[in-house]
């Protein structure tokens, strides 16, 4: 895939640099802030390859990419003079109610802090492994050294929130993270502790300050930067101009810094255990409530983009009271819900197409990131994400009456499930495996009695691009001949070489397909089966056809072509053409192509290839046009 080139069609199809305000991502998606949403055009955006899904919610744009995101954000970040923060601007003159601004902003403070938090889990967690199975004992340094550093992250969580805090409100971070050091710093600690034994309070003039321990805290850091964001501007203007750059600083850190240990700090830690005692009040009477609920409604929350919302109250579970049995054991039992559900597609459908689509979204999901299973699949087919519902239920409600516990964190998935050793027994680990086998098996035995292929006829996918993007051909369904010794002959004269030597992983890697390839010496393209032509895509660069056989064939010239928009290619069959081995299809400009710089190699893929139990390509030769390159078995 090209990024470069699928961020600035995004950009553009967003309005422009000029109308975004703020840009994040997370695993699966691109968040924009736009100064206005209804220059964005959602409908371009949804047919664009590269782009799975589009969700207007929480006061943001969200453009949903899959694995890649990280990728494509960087062109994007680059050309807009952002980084990954929500970009340092508060968005002014943007009309949006208190919950999507709520949702927005937890999501940009949270967001950038999340692969810290799960790294300190996972360490966590491979840390209890290893005591667990007696490879290193508590009293060993190496326990203490990789103990402390997966503590760093939690304890001085204030410090990463505050910087990505001060990016959200628009103030400045390092200010913003010295808030965060005066709240953990040592002689503060010291003090609270000493004021806890003595009963005597501790002062700032005559302001008391309250004996609040605030390692790992969330709420009062937040609060504290919030304040300070409002803080700031006021003393930049009541400052001198010629000493603005000494008592600007001054002003908001002692203001905002007596603030948030006088007042703001307190409130954030009375909040935070408000909230610690609502969660033991559930687990003390209806543990299995909230679990149950979530899961079933995890997926919801995915497609709006809310379930960021969420994630704080797990985060905060954790901090108070050392585990999180609420929100980390419903989203693992949705996640893995999810992908048995894209697994039973994959297993139920007959279409080639679908299969290798589920499959991959399937193991995705497992693993904890379901937005390509989510919108490739359930979605699509509305059956697997009413059972996916179901079975995240199910699941949920198991981990609910059993009170499991999270510990670690991280994306919930089977990557994860470590972060849910904690104590002195694998108790919690081997719940959580029962409680997402649960999920697992309920959601594949509904998905897979309640799933039916769509009935379609050659139904044509959007125009592909090149590279990891490009689209696998649909089956041709009306097929009765045989599928026993199959050949598909060179669509072109030239020097036929294996996939393997062509310089793109997509075709070398047969993620489209086994086949072969063509340095072509001339331009004249001809079928290379007899069937039907299914896709001559917009840009011409690429043919797919359907044999009669029911091979699906793609016939791809060159490398990155997309980018011509179709100059030096003409075209001489139109989708629903039948054609014969031998049947002109295509004339390319190669000697144009190889002056702009393009590799004119050409890949012939079978699609289908898991369809059959051979395909095989002829071995490295010069070939004429119409002479036999595949055998497919």
């Amino acid at each position: 895939m090209n990024y470069q080139e699928l961020g600035d069609k995004i950009l553009a199809l967003v309005g422009g640099r000029e109308n975004v305000t703020g840009l994040t991502h997370c695993a699966t998606r691109l968040r924009f802030n736009l100064k206005d949403e209804e220059k964005a055009q959602t409908e371009a955006l949804k047919k664009t390859p590269g782009v799975l899904g589009v969700v207007v919610s929480g006061g943001q744009y969200q453009i949903v990419i899959g694995n890649d995101v990280n990728h494509v954000y960087r062109p994007i970040a680059e050309k807009c003079s952002l980084t990954q923060d929500g970009g340092g601007d508060r968005q002014k003159g943007e009309k949006k109610g208190i919950g999507a601004r709520l949702i927005d902003t937890i999501t940009g403070i949270f967001t950038p802090v999340l692969p810290a938090i799960t790294a300190a889990g996972m360490l966590k967690a491979v840390l209890s492994l290893m005591v667990a199975f007696k490879l290193v004992d508590t009293a060993a340094s190496t326990y203490q050294v990789i103990n402390f550093m997966a503590d760093a992250a939690f304890y001085f969580l204030p410090v990463l929130l505050a910087n990505s805090a001060a990016k959200k409100f628009g103030c400045n971070p390092y200010l913003a993270m010295m808030l965060g050091g005066m709240m953990l710093h040592p002689n503060f600690i010291n003090m609270v502790t000493a004021s806890k034994e003595s009963g005597e309070a501790i002062r700032l003039f005559f302001i008391p300050i309250y004996n609040a321990s605030y390692s790992s805290s969330v709420i009062p850091i937040i609060l504290s930067v919030w304040f300070m964001s409002l803080v700031e501007p006021l003393a930049d203007r009541i400052s001198p101009k010629p000493i603005k750059f000494f008592t600007k600083p001054l002003l908001t850190a002692l203001v905002a810094g007596a603030a948030g240990l006088a007042v703001l700090g307190p409130v954030g830690y009375v909040i935070a255990n408000w909230i610690a005692a609502g969660v033991t009040g559930l687990n003390t009477y209806v543990s299995w409530l909230v679990p149950m609920i979530l899961g079933g409604v995890f997926p919801l929350l995915v497609m709006t983009g809310t379930h960021y919302g969420i994630i704080p109250i797990g985060i905060n579970n954790r901090m108070t009271t050392g585990f999180d049995t609420i929100v980390y054991p419903a989203n693992l039992a949705s996640n893995i819900a999810q992908g048995a559900a894209a697994f039973a597609v994959a297993v139920r459908t007959r279409k080639a197409e679908i299969r290798q689509v589920a499959s991959s979204a399937g193991i995705t999901a497992v693993c904890g990131i379901t937005e390509p299973a989510l919108y490739g699949i359930n979605m699509r087919f509305k059956t697997p994400l009413i059972s996916a519902c179901i079975g995240g239920a199910a699941g949920g409600l198991f981990m609910g009456l059993f009170t499991v516990k999270n510990y670690g964190g991280g994306s919930p998935g089977l990557m994860t499930l470590p972060g849910y050793i904690g104590g002195d027994t694998l108790r919690d680990l081997m719940l959580a495996c029962i409680g997402a086998a649960i999920a697992f098996v309920i959601t594949f035995a509904v998905t897979f009695v309640l799933y039916r292929d769509e009935k379609e006829e050659a139904r044509v996918p959007a125009a592909a691009e090149t590279d990891a993007s490009e689209q696998i051909l649909p089956v041709w369904e009306d097929q009765a001949a045989s599928r026993n010794g199959m050949t598909v002959c060179a669509p072109v004269k030239g020097r036929l070489v294996p996939l393997s030597k062509v310089n793109d992983p997509t075709f070398a890697e047969e993620i489209l397909g086994k086949g072969a390839a063509i340095i072509p010496e001339e331009g004249n393209y001809v079928s290379p089966v007899k069937g039907r032509v299914i896709t001559v895509f917009e840009t011409k660069h690429a043919i797919g056809i359907a044999a009669d056989t029911g091979a699906e064939i793609l016939l791809h010239v060159g490398l990155n072509t997309v980018n011509l928009q179709g100059r030096h290619f003409e075209a001489l069959v139109k989708d629903g053409d039948a054609v014969e081995v031998g049947t002109p299809i295509l004339k390319v400009d190669l000697k144009a192509l190889r002056e702009a710089g393009y590799d004119t190699i050409t890949p012939v893929l079978v699609t289908n290839s898991m369809d059959y139990a051979e395909v095989t390509a002829m071995e490295e030769k010069e070939v004429a046009s119409g002479e036999t390159i595949i055998k497919i078995i």
